[in-house]
């Protein structure tokens, strides 16, 4: 049966019962923008996985393909590509490296990001820096010019624009990529979107977006309850990129023939492959994604209830009536501009998600940006429950 609004307004979310093992009937949890449940059905998937190598040892690679297949089309049909290329890896890091290996520096030595990007890009891309890349670093603010100033500052020599869908510290969307998209176009600037927060609670489709040559990197860890070492990139057609930071597997399907002492890689996603791995991760995502589609938990209907659960805590927040000038919403932003997360503005949001956690309510904090993340299997007294926390860690300061 597929939930509804009505489930969540109700005592009991009927969806919980499939997270028995994680409690979340029980527990307040509020971290679904960084760790959801997993549903109950995945702990047979990690049985699986050992008793495939127990079986088969060498041989069980056969089999963890198949589960590494599964996972690709999970991702395939969250992006709306049913045909595209995608390179799987144990982080998004991972992937990250070997796409920044892959551009002509030398050449090019410009890259383009923002100052709303996870810690991912923003360590890596500022140690580049260090090393004499020219990084040009465009506000998030004004919002409604960020794309427009993005784009503007694309020229012949930058080597990539690097960027979120969505900020990690705000929830905000960005729109406006196809201007984005049409300037790296124009310039042969290689476009890499980070679409980890918007994959299973954003409906997304490549095509629509403009972003078909577009490099697009995420990962199961957060909205797909797909749990660690589930990461993706999606490489564009007809990609020629040769990664300085490749593994082997770049070459899985021509190991057969007589090694020579070029350096070959494969078509699509392969090229940015890397070597052996923990299949346990795929086993389990595997199975989570199937869940999904067993319960009709389309990315249109979770972008349906996350909207529903943040206009909840939004309501209940407001409600809490605690002092503007040092915690707040941020009222420029509506409720269809935000992600699957609500921040709560405050210099005190580390002190407050730790006296929230004595509370037995579990959030994160991220600068001065308290995060509340909903999940599907929360009920709305729930969310309600720990914004009430909130108002009374508030107190205790």
């Amino acid at each position: 049966m597929t939930i509804t609004i009505a489930d969540l307004k109700a005592a009991n979310n009927p969806l919980a019962a499939h997270y028995s093992q994680f409690r979340v009937g029980e527990r307040l949890l509020l971290t679904g923008h960084s760790h959801q449940a997993w549903p109950d059905c995945s702990l047979g998937a990690h049985t699986q996985a050992w008793q495939d190598a127990a079986l088969h040892v060498d041989h069980k690679w056969a089999r963890a393909m198949e589960q590494a297949e599964a996972v690709r089309k999970g991702f395939r049909r969250l992006l709306g590509e049913p045909d595209a290329e995608l390179a799987l890896a144990q982080n998004t890091h991972e992937l990250v490296m070997r796409f920044i290996s892959a551009l002509d520096l030398s050449a090019r030595p410009r890259i383009v990001t923002s100052d709303g990007e996870f810690h991912t890009l923003r360590r890596q891309l500022t140690r580049l820096k260090e090393e004499g890349v020219e990084l040009v670093v465009v506000p998030q603010y004004p919002a409604n010019t960020f794309s427009e100033r993005l784009a503007k500052v694309v020229n012949k020599k930058t080597a990539a624009v690097m960027v979120s869908q969505v900020f990690f510290n705000s929830a905000r969307i960005v729109e406006g990529f196809h201007a984005v998209a049409q300037q790296c176009d124009f310039h042969g600037v290689h476009l890499l979107v980070d679409m980890y927060h918007s994959l299973n609670v954003l409906p997304v489709s490549v095509h629509a977006l403009g972003l078909d040559n577009a490099f697009i990197v995420g990962g199961g860890y957060k909205y797909c309850q797909l749990g660690e070492g589930n990461c993706f990139l999606r490489v564009p057609p007809n990609c020629e990129l040769r990664p300085v930071n490749t593994g082997w597997y770049a070459e899985f399907d021509l190991l057969a023939e007589q090694p020579d002492n070029e350096v070959h890689y494969g078509k699509g996603g392969a090229r940015f492959a890397g070597s052996t791995y923990d299949p346990t991760s795929h086993y389990r995502a595997a199975r989570v994604f199937a869940f999904f589609e067993e319960q009709g938990l389309t990315p249109a209907l979770l972008r349906q209830i996350s909207q529903h659960q943040i206009a909840v805590l939004a309501t209940a927040f407001e409600a809490l009536n605690l002092p503007e000038a040092e915690i707040n919403l941020d009222h420029a932003l509506a409720l269809s501009e935000r992600a699957g997360f609500l921040v709560v503005q405050t210099p005190r949001a580390m002190q407050l998600s730790e006296l929230m956690v004595k509370q037995g309510v579990f959030t994160d904090a991220r600068g001065a940006a308290l995060r509340f993340g909903p999940a599907p299997y929360l009920a709305d007294h729930q969310l309600r429950s720990a914004m009430q926390a909130l108002g009374e860690a508030y107190s205790q300061l």
